[in-house]
Order: structure tokens, then sequence, then C-alpha cells
């Protein structure tokens, strides 16, 4: 049995800001947060930092009345959930960073440590546009595209904690490099970066995705074409998708998904015209916003207390 007040302390470290806040064991957002990552001073003071605002939480929780039980931290790049360990993320400056012992030892709790998308996922699967399914894909498009296959709740990593990444999936093998290094990848012609890069080579002119968006609802002929390029890649990587995953509902989130139904409703029948033998999921725009990732973490952390 869990008390009421209990409450996990969790944070979304992202390259830019932490999103943090309390968690109750129910998935309640009791108090949120936002932080700097203090990224450009490299690794050791974003572990710091993390560090610091895990402990104010804590501290935040104890004056409040609450009774933090435990920890949940959600990183981007590379982890590896098993050991607790961030392997390697180039935006905020990891390096094999034993994360979940560092904070566990901090603040004396147990903790978890989790992939930003996966964690994303997880809230998104319990608490938000795929709840009351088994199982579901979530897909962020954004910056990048990135997926979590949560089946009962639960994320899969993979054998090398490297699973979900749909976005270098190859769907145009005659496109343009991609950060990877490969050619062609779902990221490198979908992406909300694709999206501005495209409109941008059509144009001569470098918008904001959500500008070209904008454009692209009122008929400019070539934010239509620029759109149009995205939606067609992106239904043919969720195809993919699908046919490797079989779910129920594929959650769409990220910054891209803001358009709402001028991206859902294309994508969709997109993704119908393509299918055979596979069976049609459920598309929905994520339910949670920028919330998923700390809630996700407030979720993994209450994972870890009852495991412990």
């Amino acid at each position: 049995m869990t008390g009421g007040d209990d409450v996990v302390v969790a944070l979304d470290v992202g390259g830019t800001v932490m999103k943090c806040g309390l968690v109750s064991r129910a998935g309640e957002l009791r108090h949120a947060e936002r932080h700097p990552t203090n990224a450009a001073d490299g690794g050791p003071a974003v572990v710091a930092t993390l560090l610091d605002v895990a402990s104010g939480l804590a501290g935040k929780a104890r004056a409040d009345g609450l009774n933090p039980v435990a920890v949940g931290v959600a990183v981007p790049g590379v982890v590896d959930e098993v050991r607790g360990v961030a392997v390697w993320a180039a935006n905020v400056g990891f390096r094999d960073v034993p994360l979940r012992d560092l904070v566990s030892d901090r603040l004396g709790l147990p903790a978890a440590l989790g992939h930003d998308v996966r964690a994303g996922g997880v809230a998104e699967a319990r608490l938000g546009a795929g709840a009351g399914n088994r199982h579901v894909l979530f897909v962020a498009v954004g910056t990048g595209i990135a997926a979590a296959h949560v089946v009962d709740g639960k994320a899969f990593a993979g054998a090398h904690g490297a699973a979900g990444e749909v976005g270098h999936i190859m769907v145009r093998p005659d496109g343009p490099i991609c950060a990877c290094g490969a050619r062609g990848c779902l990221e490198s012609v979908a992406s909300a970066a694709a999206l501005a890069r495209r409109y941008a080579e059509l144009a001569g002119v470098r918008l904001s995705a959500a500008s070209v968006a904008a454009r692209a609802l009122a008929d400019e002929p070539l934010a239509v074409q620029a759109w149009g390029e995205v939606v067609d890649a992106l239904a043919d990587g969720l195809t993919i998708a699908q046919t490797l995953f079989d779910a129920s509902v594929v959650v769409v989130g990220g910054g891209l998904s803001e358009a709402g139904a001028q991206l859902l409703s294309p994508l969709a029948a997109g993704v119908r015209s393509r299918l055979t033998f596979q069976r049609e999921p459920a598309l929905v725009r994520a339910a949670l916003g920028d919330a998923a990732g700390c809630l996700g973490a407030g979720l993994l952390g209450g994972d870890a207390l009852e495991a412990a």
C-alpha cells in the first residue's frame, strides 16, 4: 500500500531545460518546475545541476507535507536502463555517467533512469492518448524522430538501449545525408527540422517548421509541396513501424504534432493506403504535451520503488 501523500521526484532532462516535478503514485503532477540545463558548461555541470534540482524537489515535497519515496530521471541519448547509466548524449555532454546511483546516493531514495522518449511513451500509454490500449507506439516528431514501443505500460529498450530509433529507418535511399551518416533516413526528410530545411530549398527563405505548416494551411504552393513531402515520408515510416510492431494505437507527439488534424488526417490516410495485410492502428495526437517526459520519469521512479 502507498500513502496518498507519497510522491516521486521526477526530472526530464533536455538540451536546454529540465522539466521537473513531484508526481503522485497515480501519475498526477503535484508540483512542476523548470530549470536551465546549463549544457554549455559541460556534462559534469549538468550532473551537478540535476542533483541540486532533485535534492531541492525532495525538500520542497517535505516542506509541503508530501513524502518523497523515489526518484525518476529521463535523459536523451543512449541509456543503459538496467545499469542506470547515461551512456552517451551529445547535447548534454553525458559519457558513461552512472546517474541512477548518483541520484540515489544523493537523495537516499530508490531511483530509476530512463530514455526521454521512452518515458514520454510510457506516460502517454498509461495516462494519455494511449490509455486503455495494451500495445502502444509513441512517435515523437520534432527536431528529430524517435519512438517508444510500449506494451502493458512498459517500454522496451532493446538489447543495447537503442530500440525505437524509427527516425533512422531508410525511406528515401536517394535522399539527404542524415546526421547519423546514412542517406535518406526518415528523420532527414520528415522531422520538423527537415520540413524547415526543405521549404528553404524550395523558397529560398528559412522559416520555422510551425511557420511552414501555417503557410501550407493557407495553401501557399511551395509550403504545400514541402508539407506534402513530409507527410508522405512519415506515412512510409509509420507503415514500416506498424508492420514491425503491430500497435493498436500510434500516438504522435513532438512539435510537428501541434499541427493537429492538418498532420494526422492526411497521415492516417497515407498509412491506410499503404497497408495490405497489416491491421490499421488508430492514429491519435499525444495528450500530455511537454509534461509527458516528466510524468513518465515519475512513473519509472514508482516502478523502481515497487521493484526494490
